[in-house]
């Protein structure tokens, strides 16, 4: 399979966005929901925010002035959203980095092979991504953004070394659920967290 393109840019915070999340913070603060100190270090960020990206952790926990859940701010889709996605490959590379749209649910179905699937720059389709693996040999690296958890319960593995973290450890909201299905065998199989690149 071919590599993907270089990362596409960020996509640009316009006035209104900026105006929005601020009016968030200020709605958050004034309920309680953020204290002075952490209200300050928010509105700092988004004053200064330059991409949709960086505004969007800011307020993905909060309610906003009305009391509705803010939804993250929309990216435009790279492409539409999969219901389905599907790679196939035996004793070669997987790679999916830079701007992609995620499918509701990747299937993974390789054989000896080296597998990167880099999430930090890709559009969300849902607040939940599943990806199913029927992988024998090989080894499969995701690579998360702050905010996205993963959860491999449902996992079945023999044979091969696996090392998750739930999440990034820094307390960042949850952005996005990752959920690993299936089954691995004589792999191995890593996450590690990393803030999407401008």
């Amino acid at each position: 399979m071919p590599a993907e393109p270089l990362n596409s840019p960020a996509l640009r915070a316009s006035d209104a966005e900026r105006d929005r999340a601020i009016e968030t913070l200020h709605a958050a603060v004034a309920d309680g929901r953020l204290d002075p100190v952490e209200f300050d270090e928010r509105l700092d960020a988004a004053l200064t925010a330059r991409t949709i990206d960086a505004l969007t952790p800011l307020i993905t926990d909060l309610p906003g002035s009305d009391g509705a859940l803010v939804l993250p701010l929309a990216r435009t889709p790279a492409e539409p959203a999969a219901e389905l996605l599907t790679i196939k490959e035996r004793h070669g590379s997987v790679r999916r980095d830079g701007r992609w749209t995620l499918p509701h649910r990747l299937a993974l179905r390789t054989a000896w092979c080296e597998v990167l699937l880099d999430l930090t720059s890709a559009v969300r389709s849902a607040p939940e991504l599943v990806i199913e693996l029927r992988v024998n040999g090989g080894n499969v690296e995701l690579v998360l953004a702050p905010g996205m958890v993963v959860n491999a319960n449902d996992l079945s593995v023999r044979h091969s070394s696996v090392a998750i973290s739930r999440d990034a450890g820094d307390n960042t909201p949850e952005t996005l659920h990752v959920r690993l299905v299936g089954r691995m065998r004589h792999g191995r199989l890593d996450t590690r967290w990393q803030a999407p690149r401008r």
